[in-house]
């Protein structure tokens, strides 16, 4: 299954000029393996909405599953934020991309984004579907 990271999604709603078509076919390609998000995911796609059932009926285009966050993933997360404080992050609290990638990488889906760089540091072991 392939985890869909809300920009990916973002390209698709909005028919952005840049990554539309790469999206679009990215998308297309992982849809038999089964396409998910989760509430991480839906929370930053809700911020360009007035009502969920905006949001809802836009997703309604895709197949897309959705999936909890299980506790694994979310002591995992927790750990990459550790490291991103070591490192000199200085953000107060785990990062949104945090709970994507642990959930990606502790339930062994694949992860489509186009924010490679983060999840490649604090999640080395992901399987990554990106423009890079």
């Amino acid at each position: 299954m392939v985890l869909v990271d809300a920009n990916v999604l973002l390209d698709i709603i909005t028919s952005d000029p840049k990554w539309f078509e790469w999206s679009a076919d990215r998308m297309e390609r992982a849809l038999a393996q089964g396409l998910a998000i989760n509430p991480v995911i839906y929370a930053e796609l809700s911020a360009g909405f007035r009502k969920e059932e905006e949001l809802d009926a836009a997703l309604g285009l895709a197949e897309l599953e959705r999936l909890p966050i299980p506790y694994q993933a979310a002591f995992r997360a927790a750990r990459a934020f550790v490291e991103y404080r070591s490192r000199g992050g200085d953000r107060r609290s785990p990062l949104p991309d945090f709970f994507i990638g642990a959930h990606a990488e502790t339930a062994g889906l694949t992860l489509l984004t186009r924010d490679a760089a983060r999840y490649r540091t604090y999640f080395p072991k992901l399987r990554l579907i990106t423009p890079e």
